[in-house]
């Protein structure tokens, strides 16, 4: 086997350099994914059937379509319908295109993670006449936070994992760093390596950083719980024994 461990490790000193530019993508498609999910799923909520239909098509239409064919559709299709839009950036477009793909699964997850909440808390808080806004904002979002937090989190590492797919745009990442360092170098199997632990790494920081988070989350409804638990055990009295004494 062939392997260049000298030029394998010299990679570690040139990759890192487009990995801010992967990370802010990842972000900011995260955070239009965030916003665009949670108004798809107060549509799903909805009572007015209209509303929830239009969900369900957004939801079916960007799950369904591949993620490439989307990025495809907003960077060369749509300025030929929109003249507008021909000055579009690459990297708008990308973020744009992940953002969109990204909030018809966290549509899913937050309608989920809403309808886990326990309805006896929603109608005890109702029969004290506080107000839906309330109950929701203090009652439902905090536990369907908490429970939407994990499978949030694999959303955002699929999507750090597609920002990959810039480079098809002409917009250079990481992977489109080592794709062009592979083509000059011949080495292919080192350089694709060399990125893909790259990506590893960075999966792992994040996985670390999300427990921290949940941790930190839970530790509120943790001390409830054993709040409860310890007033739910059996109170021992210790009484002393009777001592008779003969005279």
């Amino acid at each position: 086997m062939n392997f260049d461990w000298h030029y394998f490790f010299s990679l570690f000193t040139q990759l890192p350099a487009y990995i801010p530019i992967t990370i802010l993508m990842a972000v900011l498609s995260m955070a239009l994914a965030i916003f665009i999910g949670g108004f798809i799923t107060s549509l799903q909520l909805s009572p007015v059937a209209p509303f929830r239909g239009f969900a369900h098509l957004y939801i079916s239409l960007f799950r369904g379509m591949p993620t490439l064919v989307q990025l495809f559709i907003i960077f060369y299709g749509l300025p030929q319908i929109f003249p507008a839009l021909r000055g579009l950036s690459a990297f708008v477009a990308v973020v744009i295109g992940l953002g969109f793909k990204q909030a018809s699964y966290l549509a899913e997850i937050f309608r989920a993670a809403v309808n886990s909440v326990d309805k006896g808390q929603i109608e005890a808080g109702q029969s004290l006449n506080i107000s839906r806004s309330k109950l929701f904002l203090n009652v439902v979002l905090p536990q369907a936070t908490i429970n939407a937090l994990p499978a949030t989190g694999n959303t955002f590492v699929s999507l750090v994992k597609e920002t990959s797919l810039a480079f098809t745009l002409g917009l250079t990442e990481l992977f489109g760093d080592g794709k062009m360092i592979a083509g000059e170098s011949f080495k292919y199997f080192e350089t694709y390596l060399a990125v893909g632990i790259i990506y590893w790494i960075l999966i792992v920081v994040y996985t670390w950083l999300q427990h921290l988070l949940e941790n930190a989350l839970q530790k509120p409804y943790r001390r409830t719980a054993n709040v409860i638990n310890r007033s739910k055990e059996p109170v021992s009295e210790n009484r002393p024994e009777a001592s008779f004494e003969t005279h």
